[in-house]
């Protein structure tokens, strides 16, 4: 049906390249790009040993618009996934404008020397896009992304008004390493150690760091400690349904990665203020990514699985109260068997290819810049479960929040 290009050659890239490979009825030529190329090598010779699919490589630096624009017009796709950096989305954005590609991400953009989450820098692309006739579709991984989706889809069938949203994720994995971060551990740990915040009747409040938190119950996994943490999904989902009173996003943690982490902060490798280091500037948290464990690599030990979805209050369409939780659950095992990668990075590129692929159907395409749930979600609910990530609904249960 179309050409994509996939930007990033991490664990999430993998997994989407792999998941693209599978759907060939869709995505018929298919380039992974990264600034490392060696990276894409590794993973387009896995796909061809899995699956028989080519898949073609190249370098690029994603932070260099000319250059993007050059590979762009060379391989002239349909779409681009950018699963590269967050700092990078800008750029990538501004080069698909200049060669004429749609564009889809599953992070928000986030300026490098500021831990600064929120989706104002993208959605100023409204009128280019529209006026350029090209679609880019915002946050089309898991949280945000499916995360989205599922509360569109409870709006569309099940809600006439949703005031309560929580957003529940569980990684209840073990790695078997002493301290690792499931994602790109300078993203993560800007993101863990940011200021709480959450949404309330009609204003953002902010809390300390994990200061808030609670015990809550997760499918096939039971309790685990949950801590409160923003999340940029909040900032759209409260924008496109304004009937919500309060949304809230929660994230488990063990005591011995907060344990960890304290420590980092501590000693200030957490830090993003660059620092002069035997007449080198370096930056405290880039080095610390460069010691600790890759996350692309920690799929073949990972045991345990993830409980990720949304536990949402309001109204039914009759007026009377509803509470209802759609979830799902994945197996670190079941994933590293099929792709070669941890749960944590199939949770977030599968939802990027089912995202891809509506916009190559026709079913997401409109021009503009989009987050998820201002898309028709019931075609992506179809797919998740032909595709991997099969989900669950409560009706009328214990929320617990």
């Amino acid at each position: 049906m179309s050409k994509v290009l996939v930007i990033g050659a991490g664990g999430v890239g993998t997994v989407v390249v792999h998941k693209l490979a599978q759907n060939t009825e869709v995505f018929t030529e298919i380039m992974l790009a990264s600034r490392t190329k060696s990276k894409c090598d590794v993973v387009a010779e896995d796909v061809k040993k899995r699956y028989g699919v080519e898949i073609k490589t190249a370098k690029v630096d994603a932070d260099n618009v000319p250059e993007l624009v050059a590979l762009f017009k060379e391989f002239q796709p349909k779409l681009v996934i950018n699963v590269a950096l967050p700092y990078q989305d800008l750029t990538i954005m501004d080069a698909c404008l200049e060669a004429g590609c749609n564009y889809l991400d599953t992070a928000n953009y986030e300026p490098l020397d500021e831990a600064k989450f929120e989706y104002s820098w993208q959605w100023a692309y409204q009128d280019k896009f529209k006026e350029a006739g090209l679609t880019a579709i915002l946050g089309c991984g898991f949280d945000p992304g499916q995360t989205g989706v599922y509360t569109a889809y409870a709006a569309k069938h099940h809600f006439s008004e949703i005031q309560y949203l929580d957003i529940v994720d569980c990684n209840a994995g073990d790695h078997h390493k002493a301290f690792a971060t499931n994602f790109n551990p300078e993203i993560n740990i800007r993101e863990i150690t940011q200021r709480g915040k959450y949404y309330e009747n009609g204003e953002w409040k902010e809390t300390d760091p994990l200061s808030v938190h609670q015990p809550l119950n997760y499918p096939e996994v039971g309790p685990r400690e949950s801590y409160l943490m923003y999340h940029e999904e909040l900032e759209s989902l409260v924008k496109n349904f304004p009937s919500i009173k309060r949304a809230r996003f929660w994230m488990t943690f063990g005591q011995e990665y907060l344990t960890h982490l304290r420590v980092i902060q501590n000693i200030g490798m957490a830090s993003i203020e660059p620092i002069m280091y035997n007449g080198v500037e370096i930056v405290p948290i880039q080095f610390l990514k460069a010691v600790l464990p890759n996350p692309g690599e920690l799929g073949e030990n990972y045991t345990g699985e993830t409980s990720i979805g949304c536990r949402i209050s309001g109204t039914d369409k009759e007026g009377k109260p509803l509470t209802y939780y759609i979830y799902n659950n994945c197996s670190h095992e079941a994933a590293y068997k099929e792709v070669g990668a941890q749960g944590v990075s199939y949770t977030t590129g599968v939802p990027a290819m089912i995202g891809a692929m509506m916009f190559l159907k026709g079913e997401w395409r409109k021009p503009g810049v989009y987050n998820v749930e201002e898309f028709n979600p019931d075609p992506f609910m179809e797919q998740l479960s032909k595709q991997g990530l099969p989900w669950h609904e409560v009706f009328n249960g214990d929320l617990e929040l």
